[in-house]
This record gives structure tokens, C-alpha cells and sequence, in this order.
């Protein structure tokens, strides 16, 4: 019980972080959100300090080394995943490329990773899949 408590803390606190990293990237209701040109940064910044995350590491990831990265972090479950994916979807659509592929591709593996794990259809993640691939196309 006590081990349950403490992963279910866990997946909470990773999800509670990067809602502030949405928040600080994109904008709230309480702050301004960082400009584009200083998002890609502020994004690596926040997630190796508050969630222990390389996004570089990540990047040069393959899918399977990926998948296998975030089992080695508490707390990123399904919910998780998708919104990092969600992240480096809306941070990849408003960079420069070559970064803006990076973000956008690792966003795909994300969100394939969640439909590996999850075994349950989601419309809305298979929206933003169809977005991304609309996005690396052009």
C-alpha cells in the first residue's frame, strides 16, 4: 500500500510539473509565457531541473531507448507521456527547423508510445498524431 502511495504521488507530481512548464512556455492566467525564441531553452532548463529530464538525451533517442528512458522516471505514465508529447508538439510547431523536426518526431514516438501502453483508442490522441505528420510533411 505504502509503495502504491508513493507512485501514485509520483505520477502526480511529474504531471504537476509539466503543466508549470506548459504554463511558463505558453502562457496562464497568472504570467506571461516566454518567447518563442527563448521556449526551446526555457523547455530544456525546466524539464532537466524539475522532472530530471535531458531533452537532448530524449531527442537522439529511438523509439525503444525512449520508451525505455521515461520507464526509468517515476511518475510518466500514459497521461504523462501525452502531455510531454503535447508539449514538444506545440513547442515544435512554432520553432525553426532543424529543432522543429526534433520536437516534432520525438512527439510522434511519445504519443505511439502511449497508444503501445494504453491499448484504448483516443480520438484526441490520434488527432495529434495526424497534426504532426501533417506538419513534418510540409
Amino acid at each position: 500500500m505504502e509503495q502504491r502511495d508513493y507512485l501514485l504521488r509520483e505520477i502526480e507530481k511529474i504531471g504537476a510539473i509539466i503543466m508549470v512548464i506548459r504554463r511558463k512556455l505558453f502562457g496562464g492566467t497568472d504570467e506571461p509565457a516566454i518567447t518563442v525564441e527563448n521556449q526551446a531553452e526555457a523547455l530544456k532548463e525546466m524539464l532537466l531541473s524539475e522532472a530530471f529530464i535531458d531533452l537532448n538525451e530524449l531527442l537522439a533517442m529511438d523509439a525503444e531507448d525512449t520508451d525505455k528512458y521515461l520507464a526509468g522516471h517515476e511518475g510518466f505514465n500514459v497521461a504523462n507521456i501525452e502531455l510531454l508529447a503535447q508539449t514538444l508538439s506545440d513547442l515544435g510547431m512554432t520553432s525553426t527547423p532543424p529543432f522543429s523536426f526534433a520536437l516534432l518526431e520525438k512527439a510522434l514516438q511519445l504519443y505511439k508510445i502511449c497508444s503501445l501502453r494504453d491499448r484504448t483508442y483516443s480520438f484526441e490522441r490520434e488527432a495529434a498524431i495526424s497534426t504532426i505528420r501533417e506538419a513534418l510533411k510540409a
